[in-house]
């Protein structure tokens, strides 16, 4: 279940009141939560998370709203790398909150040392509030009946590496890559790994070059939607179609599904990722 579709800040974002901004500030409803994925194992009755963003206790609300039976249980956290709108949430799960009692929170070896060694976050383990599971490299985690494996991709890794996941269910496949600098800098092979999936989350954070108004693109390299769509053109419909973009920064007009830039996306035959969308697997 897609628990959010925007990029680490949400939407609108924080000192944003220009035009694009101001409907969301003044309608809440338009609002779109920081990118986050919950897995749920019915036969387990588990429940898993795909971030620590910001937004967490709306996000699992939002969970619960969807799965109301108690006896469902969050029984761990994946992290994908150490900015702000895919880690900070940890800190719902502290003393001042939820209080939390040794919850798995996995985690590839720098971002786990980030955690153990930075405050606030070393007091969740301290604590144990959360009990960190190390992950590596393209080593699958078989969690009952999901089966999650880790792969590094090229990212800013001021703090941490930085991770995409192959989350397996019973009968199908996805592939979660909110963050990347360029497909071109990856080792694999995008186009090619999207047949071996039955959905493909991928990192949407600009649509176009020309969205960041004073500030230049190279500080934050992303692949654009723009640059995604073409290099997948020679894909067939049925691998499009499993292409859904997510991780939209506050600037993007994807974040508006009546934009002509929508609307191009989808007649292309991709697929924007929604707040509450359910893929089974």
């Amino acid at each position: 279940m897609v628990l959010g579709i925007a990029q680490d800040a949400g939407y609108p974002q924080t000192l944003c009141y220009r035009p694009h901004c101001m409907p969301a500030w003044q309608d809440k409803s338009l609002r779109k939560m920081a990118t986050s994925l919950a897995v749920v194992d019915h036969i387990h009755k588990a429940q898993y998370l795909f971030e620590a963003t910001p937004d967490l206790p709306q996000q699992l609300y939002l969970l619960q709203q969807e799965w109301s039976n108690p006896d469902y249980q969050l029984q761990g956290v994946f992290l994908t790398h150490a900015h702000m709108g895919h880690y900070t949430g940890l800190m719902h799960f502290g003393r001042e909150s939820a209080s939390t009692k040794q919850l798995p929170v996995y985690a590839m070896p720098q971002m786990r040392s980030f955690l153990e060694n930075n405050g606030p976050w070393s007091q969740l383990v301290k604590l144990n509030n959360i009990e960190l599971k190390e992950l590596q490299n393209k080593r699958e985690v078989v969690l009952g009946n999901v089966r999650v494996t880790p792969v590094l991709v090229p990212h800013r890794d001021e703090f941490s590496e930085t991770v995409g996941y192959l989350i397996k269910g019973k009968t199908k496949t996805a592939l979660f890559i909110p963050d990347i600098d360029k497909w071109e800098k990856w080792d694999t092979a995008i186009e090619e790994l999207i047949p071996q999936v039955d959905y493909a989350l991928l990192d949407a954070t600009f649509y176009s070059a020309d969205e960041l108004k004073g500030r230049t693109m190279a500080e934050v390299p992303h692949p654009l939607v723009v640059e995604s769509m073409n290099r997948f053109r020679e894909l067939p419909p049925e691998q499009k179609r499993k292409v859904i973009f997510i991780h939209l920064n506050h600037t993007n007009p994807l974040l508006d599904s009546s934009s002509p830039e929508s609307l191009a996306v989808t007649d292309a035959g991709f697929r924007v990722a929604s707040e509450g969308l359910v893929l089974p697997l």
